[in-house]
């Protein structure tokens, strides 16, 4: 039952979108992209069972172009069968498809033969061709909280399929899954059967930590040892030191890290502490996430420490981090500034003749593409200075380019 559904709220609870597409009565195609072990498949037979549709399977990552024929010939038979049936199609894994054999369910979909499911863990805008992706919905499931996580502990404790569980083990097993339900009912099952082979009465957190090994060992996942070495790594990385921050990277790996965690912490240093300092740094991060994602583990964790060595060493800047937090807090607590005439877009006849974008100078056809003395502030605002460049790595030329301009701005106003 849908009720029964733990977590996605944003999209099963009252009147939210998924909710209303179960109660209108008429399944419609969409894509369900999320983390893993987090309902999309449980959510697409469920949707199956509540338009008493024929649910079909297609695993991408095994399944080809015979298996989708073999879909539109028993979506076919449905129909035209003495009960005429409707058919779900749910592809798992649908961004491993290539572009013709996501092109194959095009026509189907279009026909109405069958409503078209596909569940992904990867972006679609960049995974699903945009002729599929434009015929389906799209639904952002997230990964479960920690109240999630502990409501599937207790319904499995109350079956009985799990002994009663110490506060302590039940924090650390649902740290231990992080947000993926699916991980953590696999651990509850071979918690069960050790704790049956022991004949434990109440699994606590010692005893947790043997039987999950090393890995548990390291440190909590969700707690505070895991904030505190995430913390080292990126102040090691602040601080220029990359033998630390080597040593921290491989720690949280070791640790039992998502390598893919550890690439998305390394933009947000590249953004954070190094940015306009050296601009290859943010390129470096995304290109070390890229090389992950196609290599994997452990291939794909040369390319992060090669990242984490290059962004200790480059020069820092948090200058634009410090601009873009002084520039969010300047406009919550500023009024409503107009856009000034000569910066407002005039495309029709009646805008140009209330004058918008008149005066407005065409900084390409100025003395080295710069309309010195021009204004581009709101009326009356003061010059705010968000940005103020450090003197290290490229920002020392930035800085000696706006002193120049700021110049060449006050001899023209």
């Amino acid at each position: 039952m849908l009720g029964e559904v733990i977590g996605q709220q944003h999209l099963l609870g009252e009147g939210m979108a998924l909710r209303l597409a179960f109660e209108s009565g008429q399944p419609h195609s969409c894509i369900l992209w999320g983390p893993p072990g987090v309902g999309k498949t449980t959510i697409a037979r469920l949707m199956a069972d509540a338009f008493d549709a024929q649910f079909i399977t297609i695993s991408a990552v095994l399944g080809g172009v015979k298996d989708i024929r073999e879909a539109v010939e028993r979506a076919e038979s449905a129909r035209t069968g003495l009960e005429a049936q409707r058919t779900i199609v749910f592809v798992d894994e649908v961004h491993r498809f290539n572009k013709s054999q996501q092109d194959a369910f095009l026509p189907h979909v279009e026909s109405g033969l069958f409503t078209f499911i596909g569940a992904t863990t990867e972006n679609p805008s960049f995974e699903v061709n945009s002729a599929l992706l434009s015929r389906a919905a799209v639904y952002v499931l997230q990964p479960l909280a920690e109240g999630d996580l502990r409501q599937i502990i207790e319904r499995a404790q109350g079956i009985d399929a799990v002994p009663p569980m110490a506060d302590a083990a039940a924090g650390r097993l649902i740290a231990y899954a992080d947000g993926d339900a699916r991980r953590l009912l696999n651990t509850l099952e071979t918690l069960a059967v050790a704790a049956a082979s022991e004949q434990l009465a109440t699994v606590t957190d010692d005893w947790l930590l043997r039987v999950l090994g090393e890995r548990m060992r390291r440190y909590d996942k969700g707690g505070e040892q895991f904030y505190d070495t995430i913390s080292a790594l990126h102040k090691s990385v602040r601080g220029s030191d990359p033998d630390a921050a080597l040593y921290w990277f491989v720690r949280m790996l070791d640790g039992g890290a998502d390598p893919r965690y550890m690439a998305r912490r390394f933009i947000r240093m590249a953004s954070e502490d190094i940015g306009l300092a050296d601009p290859r740094a943010l390129r470096m991060a995304l290109d070390a996430a890229e090389v992950y994602e196609r290599l994997g583990t452990p291939e794909g964790e040369l390319a992060l420490a090669e990242c984490v060595v290059y962004l200790a060493v480059a020069p820092k800047s948090n200058a634009v981090y410090k601009a873009y937090n002084e520039a969010r807090a300047y406009v919550k607590k500023d009024g409503t500034r107009p856009v000034p005439m000569h910066l407002r877009n005039a495309p029709t006849r009646l805008m140009k003749a209330l004058d918008h974008g008149k005066g407005y100078r065409y900084a390409h056809d100025e003395a080295d593409g710069f309309a010195a003395g021009e204004r581009y502030l709101p009326d009356g605002m003061p010059d705010p200075g968000f940005y103020r460049p450090v003197e290290r790595g490229m920002e020392i030329r930035i800085a000696d380019k706006l002193r120049e301009l700021k110049k060449r701005n006050d001899q023209n106003s």
